[in-house]
């Protein structure tokens, strides 16, 4: 069963995300996705299994460029989880499908992600869930 998120399930979402954002602390999270269920131009939607929370999905519309994209807004995968016992199993296109409905429905043209360039497993994900590959980069940073 998928649900929308709303803000009483914060702590539901960061207990999951905290596996895959493991430098930061599920209080750091609570209050962050707080904010962002708070948010018109967000989404995040959660997968049950038995009433248990076994995965999540955040979407939301980015209005800047997005590499590859020709319209705005953009309907933007920020984040995807699936507990290790359930992966493989169909649930993460559930919810990802969830997010592409949502997308849609404010209008977007078109849908869009990143991941790390070692991060060979998404990397897979998304070429299995239809995402083209649109560039890769590297970021710099120096200290002024």
């Amino acid at each position: 069963m998928i649900e929308r998120a709303m803000p009483k399930d914060a702590a539901i979402i960061a207990k999951m995300a905290v596996k895959m954002w493991e430098n930061h602390t599920i209080d750091e999270l609570t209050i962050k996705f707080e904010g962002i269920l708070d948010a018109e131009d967000s989404a995040i939607f959660i997968c049950f299994v038995d009433s248990q929370a076994i995965g999540f999905a955040q979407c939301q519309l980015r209005h800047d460029y997005v590499e590859g994209t020709e319209s705005s807004p953009v309907g933007y995968l920020e984040g995807i989880f699936v507990e290790q016992e359930y992966r493989h199993k169909g649930y993460a296109k559930v919810l990802l499908s969830k997010c592409e409905e949502w997308a849609k429905e404010q209008g977007c043209l078109e849908f869009a992600s990143d991941c790390e360039l070692d991060n060979s497993n998404s990397f897979a994900f998304h070429m299995n869930m239809g995402f083209s590959e649109a560039n890769r980069i590297i970021c710099f940073i120096k200290s002024l």
